[in-house]
């Protein structure tokens, strides 16, 4: 169900300015998945640069973000997906059918110390942990 063209299940996380959370749901994914998931990342309207407290965030648990740039939601990035992961992006993520889309309620990390961010960080690293174990038993299981 979860198969692309590379055979491997894509993921895109979607939030306002591809700078906190959804910069930080691909690094973890990216990292647990060792190459088994394609990973994306957007935003609707993206920062000029990734927010220095989730990068250093992110530092603490073993991932460099320093060199990220926030990009542009398209439409192409949504057709290439299989799971479109939106956090607070609303209306702006296009819909398309055959799409699995999930909403992610989670605080954004704009504006916020780093002793904020690391609850925010934690609980998208729980929740990616499941969404890669979902995806792994969808593309293991027969059908």
């Amino acid at each position: 169900m979860y198969e692309t063209v590379s055979g491997k299940p894509s993921v895109l996380f979607v939030c306002v300015h591809n700078a906190g959370r959804s910069q930080m749901a691909a690094a973890f994914l990216t990292h647990l998945s060792a190459g088994r998931v394609e990973v994306r990342s957007a935003g609707a309207a993206p920062a000029e640069t990734v927010n220095p407290a989730v990068i250093e965030a992110m530092a603490e648990a073993g991932i460099d973000l320093s060199a990220e740039v926030p990009k542009v939601l398209t439409i192409e990035a949504v057709q290439a997906s299989d799971v479109v992961i939106t956090m607070g992006c609303g209306d702006a993520c296009p819909v398309f059918p055959g799409k699995q889309y999930r909403d992610w309620k989670l605080d954004d990390p704009a504006g916020l110390g780093v002793e904020a961010v690391r609850s925010i960080r934690d609980e998208i690293e729980a929740r990616v942990r499941t969404l890669l174990a979902d995806l792994l038993r969808c593309k293991l299981a027969p059908g």
